[in-house]
């Protein structure tokens, strides 16, 4: 009995690093904070250092790639040629498998910061579900792994004078994207949820102003019941992701958002804003407009530790955050405690920060635009573990899975670290 039971636990010792790999199939991840569960990744690496491999990515893009098994799917345009594009490379050597148009149309007015191709992609592992913009219209497709269209979809009017992000998020049979849009004259804004066999729209839901925001939705496990919330269009708000139900509301804090929400300790953490800079903590588990209620600590106007775009992480009692950089003198870090808003730490990080934070394996890893990333420890002490810098600018947040990090650059596509045996 006792050879048995150590023969067992040699083999849940063999097997513990594959148990950690997981799939990174939408924005953010899995769970769609940022997080992964995986460990033993790469802490450092160079422009010849722990590089698995790296490949040109043709065009243009911000958005972020996705893997599921050994694929890896990214978008990418071609503005001089009107082209919006879905790439597919081997996941574990970066060779291209297919490319394929999704959408030629002319070219929608952008901000200098943003892209054609900005929304990233999401997979069921079996589909793959792209967004883009087409002449006022929200367009969203979906493909197979081999790269054969199975629909295309216009679900509504979409016009926002600094351009289009929204990327998929896939609930059961439902792919939900938000339509945050500037209203007049092309309509109101909305949250949709699509069919994801046939691209038929299951339900539709009003947003509360006419204001261009640019914040996916996160699905939470919070107060007992599963929630659709997202911020932007003046309001923070929930929904039953079944029925696109509003369960409550919290009347601003400012008109414009874009990074996503993040939870813990059952905190919802807000950040960001236009014209207007706040950080938030509502607690979920309200009905109604509970802006009087629910708001337990709001931090405004602190240009250091208010992130705009990049969004921000969650890890036991703390929130983590990056500022952008356009404001207070570059980028700055900060830890928050969760249940109160109080700021741990703030340190100096890059010149600008447009990509979005990733959490492995209680390390943080802060890219800045110019290519250069930041591993600090995750936790209420700061402490600066590596910085790496790579050739590249990077407006792209990564994604993880199978011990490797992949940082889509301006330029191309890097694959770090050794990797998982499989």
């Amino acid at each position: 009995m006792k050879h048995r039971l150590a023969a067992l636990g040699a083999c849940l010792v063999l097997l513990s690093p594959l148990a950690a790999a997981e799939e990174w199939p939408e924005w953010r991840g899995p769970r769609r904070d940022g997080s992964s569960l995986e460990t033993g990744l790469a802490l450092r690496w160079s422009e010849t250092e722990n590089v698995a491999w790296r490949t040109p990515i043709p065009g243009k893009g911000h958005s972020s790639p996705i893997v599921w098994g050994h694929r890896l799917f990214v978008t990418t345009a071609e503005p001089g040629e009107l082209r919006r594009i879905l790439l597919c490379l081997d996941a574990r050597g970066g060779k291209l498998l297919w490319s394929r148009d999704v959408l030629v149309a002319p070219l929608e007015k952008i901000n200098h910061l943003n892209s054609y191709a900005s929304s990233t992609p999401a997979t069921d592992g079996k589909h793959v579900f792209v967004a883009f913009q087409d002449r006022g219209e929200m367009f969203v497709a979906c493909y197979d792994f081999e790269g054969n269209k199975v629909w295309e979809q216009r679900p509504g009017k979409f016009f926002a004078a600094h351009g289009f992000c929204s990327s998929p998020l896939l609930y059961q049979d439902l792919v939900i994207l938000n339509g945050d849009q500037d209203s007049r004259p092309q309509g109101p804004a909305y949250l949709v949820a699509l069919d994801k066999a046939t691209g038929a729209q299951r339900w539709l839901a009003p947003r509360p102003a006419g204001v261009r925001s640019y914040v996916p939705p996160v699905l939470f496990d919070a107060a007992g019941r599963k929630q659709l919330i997202l911020s932007g269009s003046a309001s923070v708000a929930s929904y039953d992701p079944d029925t696109g139900k509003q369960l409550w509301i919290v009347d601003g804090p400012t008109e414009q958002m874009a990074a996503s929400l993040v939870m813990t300790q059952g905190i919802v953490f807000v950040t960001g804003g236009f014209p207007t800079l706040h950080l938030m903590g509502i607690r979920p588990d309200g009905e109604g407009n509970v802006t009087k209620t629910h708001v337990l600590w709001h931090e405004p106007r602190n240009p250091k530790a208010v992130s705009y775009v990049p969004s921000p992480l969650a890890f036991k009692d703390w929130f983590f955050v990056v500022s952008d950089g356009v404001v207070g003198g570059g980028a700055h870090a900060s830890c928050l405690e969760a249940k109160t808003g109080k700021i741990v730490w703030t340190e100096k990080l890059g010149r600008h920060h447009s990509a979005s934070p990733v959490l492995a394996d209680g390390h943080i890893y802060w890219p800045d635009d110019d290519g250069i990333t930041y591993v600090t420890k995750a936790g209420p002490t700061f402490e600066l573990v590596a910085k790496n810098a790579i050739p590249d600018q990077c407006f792209a947040s990564f994604a993880i899975s199978r011990g490797r990090i992949y940082i889509r650059g301006l330029k191309q596509l890097w694959c770090i670290g050794a990797g998982r045996r499989e």
